[in-house]
């Protein structure tokens, strides 16, 4: 480590290392805007490993992406020509290189809340820089947040940089209080294009048919921004039909690091490469000897869908700092050309900056991550963007429906869901099912449940069929796309607890149970006389297609549902044995005012959320209720219902003359 030099890098960022570094030693926070390619996530970290200040702490860099924590992590430890997990390291989901040399790691956020919650104080850290800042992450805004705690109750020594490529970073400045330093690194000039705008129901074949000319017209690699992996395959299918000349490579997260290579270094025969990528490529990596950049105008991000009541990919149209940085692709070498396969008149509507990730996400987790870390009050902390209330709520809700929170506090089992790196319904289901001897089931279901349906539309709701087809992939290697991802998540569930699959059918009613702990308020009770209609604990009422195999069911244990007001409409759930849901039973005390019998009756409710099972009378009852149930009756009925003699009437109408 010594005999590293940053200055023997020819990287723009080098210009502004010496000035970082000051300004470091003598404040604890900064924000860096440097445009891709300036070195700023991998040279200007480790220019800050020696620094005095740190004490022989560790510097934490946060990505909000996994593909680009491996790759920055293994060209840090290229440039110390070190092997990655000595020096330099990696954390991210299932998955480290760390060792016990290791004094810079580069992880994805959530691991940071993670190391928060085992040392409250970040006592082995010295430096916390976030990455790619102007993405907006969910984690990165929590992980700020909590920083920013530290930093000013319990470690004033703590330093905090936020690196950017492009961010409103004069509101940033004004919102931290932190100063701004600009590297400008080196662009060459790119003329801009607008063409024909894609289908978006055919986003990878109409991109596909736009490059072909455009190849015929410039020199130089080309690189592609494409929504996801499917529009890639779609793409990649068509160019190398078409082009076989030309060297088609696609990248995105879930690729080895040897096929990342192919897309990110020059091809060693001097081939003409196109690359197809996600975002990925948009600021987090740096691809090598691009001169044209053709631009979908699409993207993938996280968002809450009511559905499922898990996070979700879905398309949508980029921000114009995403096109810009986009376009700026292909300027790192020469003078180069950007199409944008969008109007003007789109370009004109496009939004500036990306929304928050925070205000349009699940926040369970959050919620849980804060209140281990012993914040119960979220709304106190200090945000950039603050969490919408109505969505914090909700959260509440469902860390309720869980045992994970009882009176705003977390409980006993609320700390063991906390134990999981995964959502809180789902590791709520996964403790359910170990104590059922049904883990292996659990993991299947978890995985299901975190992609996109692997069957058509047409296929029915039951959740059993998804499970048998995972399965029989596992079994038989039937050949399905979207079962292989699904089969990726599962088998990352199994390492988690160090178990084997299974592929023997699977057991209805303890999917069905599985499911009813991951979702309680959506367990569902046909309604009499109502064919193919259910009411779910939550009190909403959904209807299932009249021929499908589940709608005669009397209970079901609903995964995805419509959101949408008046009758919902159910698109996953599995049949429930009623048997099963003895341990989740709860009796709610009633008194209520009887009009026939003129006076209060009371009994006990044998209920599931909104569903009533039962009822039994009631002879002891907290007086309060009845006090309560007084009151209400008397709103509803009037005065009247007292029976009040003449005496008193006259003295009440006396009263209010006055």
């Amino acid at each position: 480590m010594s005999k590293f030099d940053p200055f023997s890098f020819d990287l723009p960022v080098s210009e502004i290392i010496l000035e970082v570094k000051n300004h470091l030693s003598a404040s604890n926070s900064l924000i860096i805007q440097a445009p891709p390619g300036a070195g700023k996530s991998t040279l200007l970290p480790l220019a800050l490993l020696d620094e005095p200040w740190l004490e022989g702490k560790k510097i934490i860099m946060l990505e909000p992406r996994r593909l680009a924590t491996k790759s920055i992590a293994q060209r840090m430890a290229d440039m110390l020509e070190e092997e990655v997990g000595k020096t330099v390291g990696y954390r991210i989901r299932f998955e480290s290189a760390i060792s016990k040399e290791t004094r810079l790691e580069v992880i994805t956020e959530g691991i940071l809340t993670r190391m928060m919650h085992q040392d409250n104080a970040l006592e082995e850290v010295g430096l916390v820089i976030f990455d790619e800042f102007h993405e907006r992450n969910l984690f990165s805004e929590v992980a700020l947040a909590l920083a920013r705690e530290v930093q000013q109750v319990l470690r004033p020594d703590l330093r905090i940089l936020l690196m950017s490529a492009t961010i409103d970073a004069e509101l940033l400045s004004q919102l931290l209080g932190s100063q701004v330093i600009q590297s400008q690194g080196r662009q060459y000039p790119v003329e801009v294009h607008y063409l024909n705008e894609v289908d978006e129901y055919a986003i990878g074949e109409d991109t596909a048919q736009q490059i072909i000319p455009l190849t015929e017209k410039h020199e130089g690699d080309f690189l592609v921004f494409l929504p996801g992996q499917g529009e890639i395959k779609k793409a990649e299918e068509i160019l190398r039909r078409v082009l076989p000349e030309d060297v088609i490579v696609p990248l995105y997260g879930q690729l080895s690091p040897t096929e990342q290579n192919k897309a990110i270094l020059p091809h060693p025969s001097g081939k003409r490469k196109i690359v197809l990528s996600t975002d990925i490529a948009e600021t987090s990596l740096t691809i090598e000897g691009v001169r044209v950049v053709v631009d979908s105008g699409f993207a993938k991000s996280n968002r809450f869908d009511a559905r499922s009541g898990l996070s979700r990919l879905v398309l949508h149209r980029i921000t114009k700092d995403s096109a810009d940085q986009r376009s700026g692709r292909a300027g790192r070498l020469t003078a180069g050309h950007s199409y944008r396969l969008w109007t003007k008149a789109i370009q004109a509507q496009l939004a500036e900056y990306r929304t928050p990730e925070l205000l349009e996400a699940d926040l369970t987790s959050l919620v849980l991550d804060m209140k281990a870390w012993g914040k119960d009050d979220i709304r106190s902390m200090t945000w950039l963007t603050p969490p919408p209330a109505g969505t914090l709520a909700l959260s509440e809700k469902v860390l309720e429906a869980i045992d994970a929170v009882e009176d705003g506090k977390l409980t006993a089992h609320g700390k063991e869901i906390h134990q999981l790196p995964v959502h809180p319904r789902i590791a709520h289901m996964l403790i359910y099912a170990k104590r059922m001897n049904q883990l292996a089931l659990a993991t299947d279901i978890a995985a299901v449940l975190e992609e996109r349906d692997p069957l058509p539309a047409d296929a029915g709701v039951d959740l059993n069929l998804r499970i048998d087809a995972l399965r029989r992939f596992r079994d038989r290697g039937v050949s399905m796309s979207r079962i292989k991802k699904i089969e990726k998540v599962a088998a990352q569930y199994r390492r988690l607890f160090n178990i084997q699959p299974e592929n023997k059918p699977a057991d209805p009613w303890a999917t069905g149970l599985l499911l009813a702990y991951a979702y309680p308020e959506r367990i569902a009770a046909a309604r009499p006389g109502n064919n193919a209609q259910f009411q779910l604990s939550n009190g909403k009422i959904a209807q299932i297609g009249h021929r499908d195999d589940l709608a005669h069911e009397s209970w079901l244990a609903v995964a995805h549902v419509d959101a949408r007001e008046g009758m919902g409409k159910i698109w996953m759930a599995a049949p429930l044995n009623p048997k099963d849901l003895a341990p989740m039973l709860k009796t709610k005390e009633v008194l209520e005012w009887d009009r026939k019998k003129g006076g209060l009756i009371a009994h006990a409710e044998i209920r599931i959320g909104a569903i009533i099972l039962g009822t039994r009378p009631l002879q002891k009852f907290d007086k309060s209720l009845a006090k309560q149930a007084m009151v209400e009756a008397i709103q509803e009925e009037g005065q009247f219902l007292l029976d009040w003699n003449e005496d008193v009437m006259q003295l009440i109408y006396r009263v209010q003359s006055l």
